[in-house]
């Protein structure tokens, strides 16, 4: 039995006990329905007991007054619309959660008006005729400092490798990125299951998808910028929406094609919403930590191992040995998918090589650390009609996740467990600074616990591509050292 999966397990259990296990049954209304719809539909997630059947899940999701519209019977889970505002209770709160019903939720307690929030400006794809042939590469101090540069000397990465994008879609137009985006490996994922249309997974709203992709794979060819592995491939697979939300339902979706396509890497530049915060009181999570450690667990299980951003929030996500909860405060400060146990969580750092002040952090959480920038010298990469700067941790995952993508090229039979520890190991280690005071008010921003080779800033140290692709006894002299 996973760890992970344990307490709400233990949770769904007692529902299943107290009910005689069987289906829902809501209490009938007026009219003798037993549902009551009101307004819109809309989309929950939910937990069922692992080895639930599909048959089985579906008739509970309908005693309770559920649509089902997807099943994962490898993990249990269920994606489902319902128009009944007491859906949740019916199916059981300890095993169903809806972020659309969350959202609308917090803006009545609020006061604010519930209305759609508006939508993100449409975006223009690459016109490839208009897309600038400059050399960027001058301006890619991040390649220089995972030694991505001397790497490609060595190895760009094999076709056999696909990575998988789990972000808000890719432009398959832009040159940097046409050759090695793989439609036939791509969907969308924001309605919980998976849709391959093109229209699915390119992006519509947000450029983040095809910067992401870009710091992995963009081609080397004289032109634009390049990739940490520009002889992989990669997958679009859109887990964000028109208003930037990863909704859980749209993660599951995300992993379970991952693992199904056998994607070795994935990369996951966000963290699960409606919450704007890592740190939330209460066990409102519960849920959500449940469905996305079961897809983790599987796809890992499956040969993928998922790279993901500790989150821009400066946050201290060390957890407490005791009770998970980073003491002395209540709150439980968890990214979500970065801080799951099969998840290589990554840090960011700018041109100094010192934790960017965004950066989350924590003994325990984070594996690595890669190059995010900071304000007025971020990453610049791809996006849609030519290329751009993003600062973020969002920046730093990728090229984690580049670097795995070289060294599942030069060692096809390695699984999730072998890369893991092979990237780890070769990382270089970086201390603890000795000052971190940013602002220079004489206060320090955040305190890095550990030792020099593996700590809360930086985990085992920063990812090192040159080292991916070449053997230990016979590692290349670096002049950049």
């Amino acid at each position: 039995m996973s760890l992970l999966a344990r307490p709400l397990r233990a949770a769904v259990c007692l529902v299943a006990v107290l009910s005689g296990c069987l289906a829902a049954v809501p209490v009938a209304d007026a009219d003798g329905t037993g549902c009551r719809p009101a307004g819109r539909p809309l989309r929950y997630v939910v937990a069922f007991d692992r080895g639930t059947s599909e048959d089985s899940a579906d008739a509970q999701v309908e005693a309770a007054c559920g649509h089902p519209t997807g099943y994962y019977p490898q993990i249990a889970v269920a994606v489902v619309t319902s128009g009944d505002p007491d859906f949740a209770g019916h199916i059981g709160l300890d095993r169903a959660f809806s972020a659309q019903a969350t959202r609308l939720a917090a803006q009545r307690a609020t006061g604010d008006p519930v209305r759609p929030q508006p939508a993100r400006a449409e975006l223009r794809l690459s016109d490839p005729a208009r897309v600038p042939a400059a050399d960027l590469s001058g301006e890619q101090w991040d390649m220089r400092v995972v030694d991505a540069t001397w790497a490609h000397q060595v190895s760009e990465g094999s076709r056999d490798v696909v990575v998988g994008v789990l972000d808000s879609g890719v432009d398959p137009h832009h040159p940097d990125l046409a050759g090695a985006l793989d439609p036939a490996d791509s969907a969308g994922c924001l309605t919980g299951v998976a849709d391959p249309r093109p229209e699915a997974w390119q992006p519509t709203t947000s450029v983040h998808g095809t910067h992401v992709a870009g710091i992995i794979a963009a081609a080397d060819d004289g032109k634009g910028v390049t990739g940490v592995a520009p002889g992989v491939r990669i997958a679009s697979v859109k887990v964000i929406d028109d208003r930037g939300y990863a909704d859980p339902e749209a993660a599951v979706c995300g992993l379970m094609w991952s693992a199904a396509h056998h994607f070795p890497v994935t990369n996951s530049s966000w963290f699960v919403n409606p919450w704007s915060l890592s740190c939330v009181r209460g066990d409102d999570r519960g849920v959500v930590h449940e469905v996305l450690a079961r897809a983790v667990e599987y796809a890992t299980s499956a040969g993928t191992l998922n790279v993901a951003a500790a989150t821009n929030e400066a946050v201290d996500l060390t957890p407490s040995a005791r009770s998970g909860v980073r003491a002395p405060s209540a709150a439980k400060c968890e990214a979500l998918p970065a801080g799951l146990r099969d998840v290589v969580a990554v840090s960011a750092v700018g041109t100094d090589r010192v934790k960017a002040g965004y950066s989350s952090y924590g003994l325990g959480v984070v594996d690595v650390t890669a190059p995010g920038g900071e304000a007025g010298r971020c990453v610049v990469s791809t996006v849609p009609g030519g290329y751009g700067p993003l600062c973020g941790t969002s920046m730093a995952a990728p090229h984690v996740a580049g670097v795995l993508a070289l060294l599942k090229s030069a060692h096809p039979s390695m699984g999730p467990a072998a890369l893991r520890r092979t990237l780890e190991t070769r990382a270089t280690p970086m201390p603890c600074p000795d000052d971190y005071d940013l602002t220079g008010d004489g206060t320090q921003d955040a305190y890095c616990a550990g030792y020099d080779s593996y700590n809360g800033f930086y985990g085992h140290g920063m990812v090192d591509a040159l080292a991916a692709v070449t053997p230990p006894a016979k590692g290349l002299p670096n002049p950049a050292r």
